[in-house]
């Protein structure tokens, strides 16, 4: 794939997910070197930060000429201090591929070196070590860039097929050389959003597939419950203008079209029957006849931070900032983190709101008094010898706990350090990281609904009633976790689901 300065979310997904291999496009190759040219000759009688200047609160000494290349060594070394469980891979390549793309967009006055030692890593699929603590958000991720720096010059550790190993024998191994240092390639490559960048997509894209099962099981819920259909009408839901909550109906009706569980309200209650009492709901529980009002600004907050994330993505967003075009070097601070650190805020809490949804669906299917209609836990066995589904309710519903204290907001939780140079910060990649657990929590929630979903579908004998696309929900469901009355460990069950509801549609 040939990349130049702008990608979106979907060729995002094709390079992190897909591993698609990348080069880049001949035109954008010469403005990274334009920029690096004009720098080269504008630094050289000038006072320009992090060039010929110390970092941060040491800004206010000038290096000396003979210096400069150490500095850049130096700001590498110094910030490779982070702490913690190393980074999975896909995160890493995310995340340098969030740095690649701001080097493109010829602002950052980078030798063209860089950017092609980049894309040798993530065609190469060499991971550095990234540990998971040390950002702040602002200077960017200053830490967990440093790491990737210094696998850049040949330093530290990287893993390579899934070997943890030196980065200096992965180089010999593979022929590689490593990045030199010219004007600012230290600065440059530790100084931005990238990693918060990178798992925040990363983020998105698991939401988003998190997001259509979500949709599934909710059209599938109502159909055990035999449900009214009109609580996904399109007057209804039109009436109220939000965009997330018409799609979300709409896409509900997409699925359930077919099915010959739901009931109609024309047909069973607006033909004048004499009744004093019914047996089926009238109305369902919100859980069921909310989903449209729920899930349609989860919708909303995924579309936000897909705009928000996209354009971060394809940003500069380090400092100093080249300007061949002005012929000047501006300073600023656009290494701040805020706009991906509030989003993933909103991100997780959209989760968790989704997990709630997921949760006391499943909590209506496991109580026999509230249902009517299924055995305790959907038990297809012999009720107290055996137990059905009861202690999965357990995990699901200490899992959805856990998400909605993790939903205590991260964007606000600055603390000044570094001098108090770093006065207000924020924490974006702490919020990323939370963000990725909360989504990490609701996918076992929602595999162990999927499970009860298709018990129960096994319970009423409704297989052959069901939608077209929730029967190929529940026979899919079935091959990889079949009806079961005996007790049996659950675990690798909900594993299996898991995994599987990680794929997509």
């Amino acid at each position: 794939m040939i990349i130049g300065k702008r990608l979106n979310l979907e060729e995002f997904r094709a390079i992190v997910e897909g591993k698609a291999k990348i080069d880049i496009d001949d035109e954008v190759k010469k403005t990274v070197v334009e920029c690096f040219d004009f720098l080269e000759d504008f630094s050289k009688d000038k006072v320009i930060y992090g060039i010929n200047t110390g970092f941060g609160p040491m800004s206010q000494w000038r290096i000396p000429d003979a210096h400069l290349i150490e500095l850049q060594y130096n700001i590498i070394r110094s910030h490779s201090t982070g702490a913690g469980e190393p980074l999975p891979a896909i995160y890493v390549r995310a995340s340098m591929l969030s740095r690649l793309m701001t080097f493109l967009q010829a602002h950052s006055g980078v030798n063209f070196q860089t950017c092609r030692l980049l894309v040798e890593f993530i065609n190469r699929e060499i991971y550095p070590l990234i540990p998971q603590h040390g950002s702040v958000g602002a200077s960017g991720d200053l830490v967990q860039l440093a790491h990737v720096a210094l696998a850049l010059i040949g330093e530290g550790e990287v893993f390579y097929k899934g070997e943890r190993r030196d980065t200096a024998e992965v180089f010999a191994e593979l022929g590689l050389e490593p990045l030199k240092m010219y004007i600012r390639e230290g600065l440059a490559i530790t100084n931005g959003t990238a990693v918060m960048t990178g798992i925040g997509l990363v983020n998105l894209l698991d939401a988003k597939r998190l997001m259509e099962w979500s949709l599934k099981a909710s059209v599938l819920m109502n159909e055990i419950a035999s449900s009214y259909d009109d609580f996904m009408s399109g007057v209804l839901n039109g009436l109220k203008h939000h965009s997330g909550q018409k799609i979300v109906a709409s896409k509900m009706r997409q699925i359930a079209s077919g099915s010959r569980m739901l009931r109609s309200r024309e047909n069973e209650l607006y033909r004048g029957k004499d009744q004093q009492s019914f047996s089926n709901k009238v109305q369902p529980y919100y859980s069921l006849r909310c989903v449209p009002q729920v899930l349609g600004p989860v919708w909303d907050t995924m579309e936000n931070a897909e705009k928000v994330l996209i354009d971060e993505l394809n940003s500069v967003d380090d400092n100093p900032i080249v300007d061949p075009h002005g012929k000047t070097v501006v300073h600023g601070g656009n290494f701040h983190g805020d706009y991906v650190s509030f989003e993933m805020d909103k991100l997780k809490m959209a989760v968790t709101k989704m997990t709630m949804l997921a949760e006391r669906q499943m909590n209506y299917l496991f109580h026999d008094r509230i249902n009517g209609i299924l055995p305790p836990f959907v038990n297809l066995g012999v009720l107290g010898l055996n137990y059905g589904l009861q202690a999965s309710q357990f995990t699901a519903t200490s899992t959805t706990a856990e998400c909605q204290t993790l939903s205590n907001p991260m964007y606000v939780h600055s603390i000044p350090n570094n001098n108090d140079n770093q006065d207000i910060v924020s924490m974006g990649t702490n919020s990323a990281l939370i963000c990725r657990q909360v989504i990490e929590n609701s996918y076992q929630v929602m595999a162990i609904h999927m499970i009860a979903l298709a018990q129960a579908v096994d319970c009423l004998g409704a297989g052959d009633k069901l939608a077209p696309s929730t029967r190929k929900l529940y026979e899919e469901l079935r091959l990889l976790v079949p009806a079961f009355v005996e007790d049996t460990p659950k675990y690798k069950e909900i594993e299996r689901i898991e995994n599987r509801l990680r794929g997509g549609l």
